[in-house]
């Protein structure tokens, strides 16, 4: 009974969403768009050509490109003419597709604001677009629009809602849209399985395959990579033999199971077992960066430098071209193997060679590498001049290597910016009174050891305990 006061309680203020729905939510569209200051030329095709329209933006490949034929249909006045669903549809499509979900939500505002109705199409687009865009916010408005417009039953809305949640961190409120559906489609139970997964709940994932499988339906290609996600999150070797098993009673040759095989050798390599994750990969007709990044990754992560190394060489001269990700196995390969020199060549081989902007991953394993050398003050230095605000893995790196090689003014540095970060942390005292002992530094000792006393008593709860009776 207590389940089901708090989905109504939840779907009530669902429903009160629907009829708050903003179209300003989102700036207006003029803000972002290059609208060409010359009016159209009544020869323009998007006057008179419905099917040249929508074919132009679908074969779109670059968001400049595609901003500006939408700047070309707003000053042809096309979606005045043709306002249909389908059009907006297609624009909001693809500016996701081009990972500009902004662009996308602004053209579902302008939908909104021209009277076009969204259709069963509409919503699962722009929820995808509100999930790359982490807005809790907006799910719940498009929650309440979808009621609005009857569509929460959809089988593409309810698995769009239950990703967006998802991704937005409301794994309760995914939950609900699952337990509160009429007739679960694979797509709802995919979306939640997908959504637990991601979200490092990888025991419940697998509790709802279980469920899934006792309701008769059957898993697939989605499905499976999702599993093998979450079996890779456990570390269990034998969940990962059976899943393989599922996984040939999976594939289909209508369709590539590329995705499935990467998942697999992802899967094997975080449960250290590169033997099979070889094995899956040499078998493969078609390989694509991640195939190869996994290997990489997988490899790095056992340890094994040169494997690691040998087959990020091989990628490249098999003409494809590493990504982000693969830098990280490779970066990651270096810290292992304690080559500095070489960690240096590859993050600049990253910049310079392959035009890959470095991200907290990329920074934290070059401080890794630089602090397990002793390189502290180099460490320093990078991490001073960072774009980005370094988080608490690349500062603890640090402070392991301050730690270990003594070094009291960095790990003094270090150690004040962890306690900002976070100031339950004992380990940073814990820390700094090691190095400070290393020195010989006794009073220094003494005032970190006073502190964690302090603060140690100061989270030390009441509590009282019951006379014993005579």
């Amino acid at each position: 009974m207590k389940a089901i006061h708090q989905n109504s309680r939840f779907f009530s203020r669902i429903s009160n969403e629907s009829r708050r729905f903003s179209h300003n939510a989102y700036p207006a569209l003029d803000d972002h768009l290059e609208i060409p200051n010359s009016p159209a030329k009544s020869t323009d095709p998007f006057n008179f050509n419905p099917k040249v329209t929508a074919f132009l933006v679908s074969d779109s490949t670059h968001l400049r490109q595609v901003r500006q034929i939408f700047a070309r249909i707003i000053r042809s006045h096309f979606l005045d003419i043709y306002p249909e669903a389908f059009h907006y549809n297609n624009i909001c499509r693809v500016f996701t597709r081009l990972d500009s979900p902004k662009d996308a939500l602004r053209v579902f505002i302008a939908m909104c604001r021209a009277g076009v109705l969204p259709d069963n199409f509409t919503l699962p687009i722009v929820l995808k677009a509100a999930s790359r865009s982490f807005d809790l916010f907006l799910t719940e408005q498009l929650h309440g629009v979808s009621v609005k417009h009857d569509l929460e039953n959809d089988v593409y809305c309810e698995s769009g809602l239950i990703s967006s949640y998802c991704k937005a961190g409301e794994i309760d409120n995914a939950r609900k849209v699952f337990d509160n559906s009429t007739e679960r489609k694979r797509g709802s139970w995919n979306a939640l399985i997908g959504g637990l997964s991601q979200s490092g709940r990888a025991k419940e994932a697998l509790d709802m395959f279980m469920l899934m499988m006792r309701r008769r339906i059957s898993p697939d290609d989605v499905t499976m990579v999702s599993l093998t996600s979450a079996c890779g999150t456990l570390g269990d070797f034998n969940l990962a033999i059976q899943l393989h098993k599922f996984v040939f009673q999976v594939k289909t040759f209508e369709k590539s199971d590329l995705l499935m095989m990467n998942s697999l050798i992802d899967m094997y390599g975080k449960c250290g077992r590169m033997d099979l994750a070889s094995k899956v990969f040499f078998e493969m007709s078609e390989k694509n960066v991640s195939s190869w990044t996994s290997m990489i990754v997988g490899y790095a992560a056992q340890g094994l430098v040169v494997e690691a190394l040998d087959c990020f060489h091989h990628m490249i001269k098999t003409g494809i071209t590493p990504n982000g990700v693969s830098f990280v196995g490779v970066l990651t390969a270096c810290v292992h193997g304690g080559m500095v020199q070489e960690g240096k060549n590859y993050f600049n081989m990253m910049i310079y060679s392959y035009k890959i902007k470095p991200t907290l991953p990329h920074y934290g394993c070059m401080a890794d590498l630089l602090g397990r050398a002793g390189l502290l003050d180099e460490a320093k230095v990078m991490v001073d001049l960072m774009p980005l605000k370094a988080n608490v893995v690349i500062w603890g790196c640090l402070m392991g290597a301050c730690e270990k090689f003594g070094n009291v003014k960095i790990g003094e540095w270090v150690g004040n910016q962890l306690i900002e970060m976070d100031p339950e942390n004992d380990g940073v005292y814990v820390a700094l009174s090691n190095i400070y002992a290393s020195h010989g530094m006794w009073e220094d000792v003494e005032r970190m050891r006073s502190f964690m006393k302090e603060r140690t008593m100061i989270r030390l709860p009441a509590y009282s305990l019951p006379e014993a009776s005579a």
